[in-house]
């Protein structure tokens, strides 16, 4: 799977900047497979009724299976040796996957410990499958619900 997601280190090269980009290497440090859910609230907005996104919830591991961390609200990233790292979104695209939420290019813009996600730069989102925002169900009589939607996604880790 790694070759196949070369493509993403060449993407997030592109969207980081040309000072960032040569600093960035082309394979990722390290690549997780979230597993979880994204979060909903049904929100108002002017007279409208819509689902926003309230925050991810997810174990992630690695390509044997083993839990190395979770993916949480931020957007953050921590390892379970306490490192976290929270992004910022740099590009979004539509994820070739009907109903998968958009593949990311996020960059940290922090760090907690000394651990696996100290010295994370970047963080790709690709490969997604579900996790979409409900296409119904938001409406006055549902104001402040949440809905937990199933998805999964491949994240790749890169250092600067």
């Amino acid at each position: 799977m790694r070759n196949s997601l070369k493509c993403c280190a060449l993407i997030a090269a592109a969207f980081a900047g040309s000072a960032h980009a040569q600093e960035l290497s082309k394979t990722a440090a390290f690549e997780a497979f979230g597993k979880g859910v994204q979060i909903y609230a049904c929100k108002v907005s002017g007279n409208t009724y819509a689902w926003a996104l309230k925050a991810p919830d997810a174990t992630l591991s690695d390509a044997k299976g083993k839990v190395i961390g979770r993916h949480f609200a931020g957007p953050s990233w921590q390892a379970n040796d306490g490192s976290t790292a929270v992004g910022a979104s740099l590009n979004a695209s539509p994820s070739p996957d009907a109903g998968a939420i958009p593949w990311l290019v996020l960059r940290a813009k922090s760090h907690k410990g000394s651990g696996l996600m100290a010295s994370v730069q970047y963080i790709v989102r690709a490969h997604t499958e579900g996790g979409a925002a409900p296409a119904s169900g938001c409406d006055a009589g549902h104001a402040g619900a949440e809905a937990r939607v199933p998805y999964n996604a491949v994240y790749l880790f890169f250092r600067g």
